[in-house]
């Protein structure tokens, strides 16, 4: 059975996004480092006024997904990510550009990604049929693994070439080009939730996910997975150019080999999915998560492109099997009236997370040097293997089905 036209514009709108803020995600500590002289502390800020939307925005976008239609708020949140975006051009040609506003200008950007992030999961099962949920899923982690696999290339290349602003200028383009798409969307009409206060909503999301143990070992890992990727992150771009001796399209390129293995991931998920249970193929994305991040630490005694390249493409199959895996459940699991709100205390706990990362990969680089910021990220990774590999989900079967509404 295909999918409908308004879930192929979904997906469409979702590379369009994804690329934006892939873009935008890896020019900014480029131009932080090369163009203003940003060191760990800098880089680290960054990288946390990035996240930092997700801690404070996620759950209010999730209650007003379960109230509203949910394509219109994508649309109003996509054209504010894009008027970000095309800002920073702006403050370039003035010359007025410092890492603080870069680190404003990355906060309003992810306003837009949190929007999408929460709104979409939850549009999912009122586009396609309960059984195509796995195919929609993997339809949507394929638009966004070459959005992570070209984002962060182009986006060094552009930095090199022709600096910065080209980037998020681009990047702007493609977020407007995201909200035409989500704009033509037929969205079945909802039966609006009944409105109460904000806290009383969240709460009773709140309360259905302590009540589903799966749910909760979910979203343990994705915390700590989070805080170990963004500790990472944070501090990778300085190590890159100052240990390995890396180009600003060099760094581009291995973060691009992220994304080259979330698509290898994405492509090769339907095909694991018929031969392994749901719990097992969800259990493989810690394990390669784990596995990427050993070669990337490990590029510290091989300088050059070749070793954290392999890392960074080793990193991104592990997660997008468990981003496939652990959403199409908690799709199943979920009643459709509190999908938003579910969905927004899942990104809290994802993404929310990510300014925790940044801040110690920041305090950790600077205090006691970017090779014990690279070991602590590998340490995390293997907490959030012993995690999931400790709950219920590896000896999950199939997917469960989702409560009476």
């Amino acid at each position: 059975m295909s999918l409908s036209t308004s879930f192929r514009r979904l997906a469409w709108s979702n590379l369009a996004a994804q690329s934006a803020e892939q873009m935008t995600l890896a020019a900014a500590p480029i131009i932080a480092v090369l163009m203003l002289g940003a060191g760990a502390a800098e880089t680290g800020l960054l990288s946390a006024s990035q996240s930092l939307p997700f801690l404070l925005l996620s759950l209010p976008a999730g209650v007003l997904a379960d109230r509203m239609r949910r394509k219109r708020l994508m649309v109003v949140a996509e054209l504010l990510r894009a008027a970000a975006l095309f800002t920073l051009p702006i403050l370039l040609w003035q010359g007025w550009l410092t890492v603080v506003n870069l680190a404003w200008i990355g906060a309003f950007t992810a306003t837009g990604t949190v929007v999408y992030s929460v709104a979409a999961p939850a549009l999912v099962p009122t586009l396609v049929d309960r059984a195509q949920l796995a195919t929609a899923n993997t339809r949507l982690e394929i638009a966004r693994s070459i959005a992570f696999a070209a984002g962060p290339s182009v986006a060094g290349v552009l930095v090199a070439a022709i600096g910065g602003g080209a980037a998020f200028a681009i990047a702007g383009v493609l977020s407007l080009s995201a909200a035409g798409l989500i704009a033509a969307i037929a969205e079945t009409e909802r039966t609006p939730s009944i409105k109460r206060h904000v806290f009383a909503e969240l709460a009773e999301g709140l309360r259905f996910v302590r009540t589903q143990p799966l749910l909760m070992a979910i979203m343990a890992t994705s915390v700590v997975w989070s805080i170990s990727y963004f500790l990472l992150q944070s501090v990778y771009v300085l190590y890159a150019v100052q240990r390995l001796g890396l180009t600003a399209d060099a760094v581009g390129l291995t973060l691009g080999a992220y994304g080259a293995g979330m698509l290898i991931g994405a492509l090769t998920a339907p095909l694991i999915l018929q031969r392994m249970s749901i719990g097992k193929f969800i259990t493989l994305g810690p394990i390669g998560s784990l596995l990427g991040v050993l070669v990337v630490v490990g590029s510290r005694f091989v300088p050059g492109i070749a070793v954290p390249l392999a890392g960074f493409f080793i990193f991104g199959i592990g997660p997008i099997w468990w981003t496939i895996g652990q959403t199409t459940l908690r799709q199943s699991l979920t009643t459709p009236a509190l999908l938003g709100r579910v969905s927004a205390l899942f990104m809290v706990a994802s993404f929310g997370a990510r300014p925790i990362g940044a801040a110690i990969g920041g305090l950790v680089g600077e205090t006691f040097g970017l090779d014990a910021a690279m070991t602590l990220a590998a340490v995390g990774f293997s907490l959030q293997m012993l995690i999931v590999l400790i709950s219920p989900i590896p000896r999950l079967r199939r997917l469960p089905g989702a409560p009476a509404a």
